[in-house]
């Protein structure tokens, strides 16, 4: 940054309240970027973007009410001007090829440091695109994947329940045939912690505290 470049003006959008403000001190204490207000939800992030009209937001995909991806996709309809750049825990093709069909312009891991945190904003307001390492793989991966096997789509209820994913649909049906983590990740060209967090969130959707609860859920619905 040159004496005569303004600081750049960044909002930090993050649900979880000690990954908010452990973000707005990191980037406070980086030279060149300033952050004008944090939000806890996609709804309150729009309406800071509205009010302040930074040059970046920092963007969280997994958030109450307005999620990131509506965030996304609101901000990149009526604000363009503002680098949208997703700093959060998933890493699967599924989030990251929404968020990049949304309009964000870069996507970082939350494993990524403070440097590289300053190099995506800086790069993304000057117009580039950053995927982070992780990201640029499962793309690579969702490119090449050929189709799952025919009986595990088949499966499959044309609308499944509790707002399960296509892909959470296909998994849950595929543990139900008693296939480990593994196994599913070795078919699905998944990595092992994509399928975990695809897990998870299949967990919290159908209100299952383990493995043994969500299979009698899938019985139950018809899938698998």
């Amino acid at each position: 940054m040159t004496d005569h470049q303004a600081p750049l003006r960044i909002i930090v959008a993050d649900d979880q309240a000690s990954v908010r403000e452990g973000l707005v001190l990191l980037l406070d204490l980086l030279p060149g970027i300033n952050v004008v207000a944090a939000a806890a939800d996609g709804q309150e992030a729009i309406d800071l973007c509205r009010l302040h009209r930074p040059d970046a937001i920092l963007l969280d995909l997994h958030m109450p009410e307005v999620d990131g991806i509506q965030a996304t996709q609101h901000l990149s309809e009526h604000h363009p001007d503002i680098a949208i750049v997703v700093l959060t825990t998933y890493a699967d093709d599924d989030s990251v090829l929404a968020a990049l069909r949304a309009g964000a312009r870069s996507y970082l891991t939350k494993d990524a440091d403070r440097v590289d945190i300053a190099y995506t904003l800086r790069s993304s307001v000057a117009g580039l695109a950053v995927l982070d390492p992780t990201i640029q793989a499962a793309l690579v991966a969702a490119a090449t994947r050929t189709q799952p096997p025919a009986t595990t789509l088949s499966s499959l209820p044309e609308l499944l329940p509790d707002g399960l994913t296509k892909r959470e649909g296909e998994i849950l049906a595929m543990m139900a045939r008693g296939r480990t983590n593994p196994e599913i990740a070795a078919t699905l060209y998944l990595s092992p912690h994509t399928v975990k967090s695809h897990i998870n969130r299949i967990f919290a959707k159908t209100g299952s505290p383990d493995r043994a609860t969500a299979l009698s859920y899938a019985r139950d619905h018809g899938i698998g």
